[in-house]
């Protein structure tokens, strides 16, 4: 969320660069301002009666002892009058916080000021590549064959037990997925980060916190009966165990990963990519969180950005890094990268991360601060995430990409995880 003294001090600003988001903030600044006006208009009356009511609460037991009887009734009057105008004061200044932060909460995140303008996927800027294309033969089929094939990724038992978009894993499958994750979450930890294993399910707060809600709920599944909505990220759990905490200055910067499974609806994407393991309802990433000083979140994402790279380099995959334009980065990030490995059965390149930089725009809604040193004031944070990595379609890349007429080889960095290196 962005701050009030932003948009006060530099409204002009906040409306151009949200056009790169496509975002036209006019009215919806327009009425921030007005209703910020009104509401300080209003704080300020409040508090001159309520330092009248308490002059006059005092004068009262001071006439009362000095005999002058009637002159304490009149202020015992005067004082019912003020704590009235106060309780209508109270009232309205309650509602017009309501109607401030219902305004606030619709607003995007400010772009920074590198990302490009662009309306979707086609203006996103490359910015690097690496790794070998694979030369497949003729025979070379897509990783939905393969898992039947081999036995390993069961689609219509998984829409049997549930519906489509929840694969069933198994045998030398299922050691790949738990050998990838074993694998992410080693690979985070030798570069510092701790890590955590979060509830799956996050309560309306959390959701407000990391910028779900309110602009994300058709995305979630909700458990309606508890009021609890299944993670989409764990980046949602782990970012919110700052909510409301004011850190040591020293305490920056933090670094946290977790490895849970993931819930989306994906609603409005049917029929866009969603054979085998492309796009699902469920499926499991490892993510990287990390909160940092201000004056140092961009270089923390350039870390993040590098590190994600290793990971794919280690794993022998093609890959590609973008930068989002405007029109394809998210309501609450600053600046993400993406990064997408090429399937080569598919002929198609597959987004398998995206580590983002929210600058404070998550923290203002969680009130998660650090203490300054020197000013020894309280001051937002700044919170990053990246997925290292999703694992479906890191996997439909390895099975394509690796495919060979004895079986699908591993590259080396799993064998140590999986146990065999070869799936025939």
């Amino acid at each position: 969320m962005l701050t009030l003294p932003l948009i006060r001090e530099h409204s002009d600003t906040v409306i151009k660069r949200l056009k790169i988001k496509n975002f036209d903030a006019t009215e919806i600044v327009q009425k921030v301002l007005e209703t910020d006006k009104q509401r300080r208009e209003i704080q300020t009356e409040l508090d001159a009666r309520q330092a009248d009511l308490n002059a006059v609460s005092k004068q009262i037991g001071i006439l009362f002892k000095e005999g002058k009887n009637e002159e304490a009734q009149e202020a015992r009057e005067k004082t019912a009058l003020l704590k009235e105008r106060i309780k209508t004061l109270s009232s309205t200044l309650s509602e017009s916080e309501n109607v401030l932060n219902n305004l606030l909460v619709q607003l995007p995140n400010l772009p920074h000021e590198s990302v490009p303008p662009g309306k979707g996927e086609a203006d996103n800027k490359k910015i690097a590549e690496g790794g070998r294309f694979p030369r497949l033969s003729n025979e070379a089929v897509p990783h939905w064959d393969l898992a039947g094939k081999y036995d390993i990724i069961d689609f219509e038992l998984g829409n049997k037990i549930t519906g489509s978009g929840f694969p069933l894993y198994k045998g030398k499958g299922a050691k790949l997925q738990r050998a990838l994750i074993n694998f992410f979450l080693d690979e985070n930890q030798k570069a510092g980060y701790t890590e955590f294993l979060p509830p799956l399910m996050v309560n309306e707060d959390s959701g407000f916190g990391t910028g779900q809600l309110p602009d994300k709920e058709g995305q979630m599944y909700h458990v309606a009966l508890d009021n609890y909505y299944l993670i989409p990220t764990a980046e949602v759990p782990v970012t919110n165990i700052y909510r409301e905490v004011i850190l040591n200055a020293s305490d920056l910067p933090i670094k946290n990963t977790a490895y849970t499974p993931c819930f989306r609806r994906e609603a409005g994407s049917y029929g866009k990519d969603v054979r085998g393991l492309n796009r699902l309802h469920q499926f499991d990433k490892v993510e990287i969180v990390q909160i940092q000083h201000p004056e140092r979140s961009y270089q923390a994402l350039e870390e993040m950005v590098k590190h994600v790279e290793q990971l794919i380099q280690k794993l022998e995959l093609p890959y590609r890094i973008l930068q989002l334009c405007g029109g394809d980065i998210s309501f609450t990030s600053a600046l993400t990268y993406d990064f997408e490995v090429y399937a080569a059965a598919q002929q198609k390149w597959l987004e398998v991360s995206s580590v983002s930089n929210f600058e404070s725009f998550q923290a203002n809604r969680l009130k998660l601060r650090y203490r300054d040193e020197e000013t020894k004031k309280t001051v937002l944070a700044h919170t990053l995430n990246g997925s290292s990595l999703a694992l479906p379609r890191i996997v439909a890349a390895l099975l394509e990409n690796n495919q060979q007429p004895d079986g699908i080889h591993l590259p080396e960095i799993l064998v140590p995880y999986t146990g065999f290196d070869v799936i025939s």
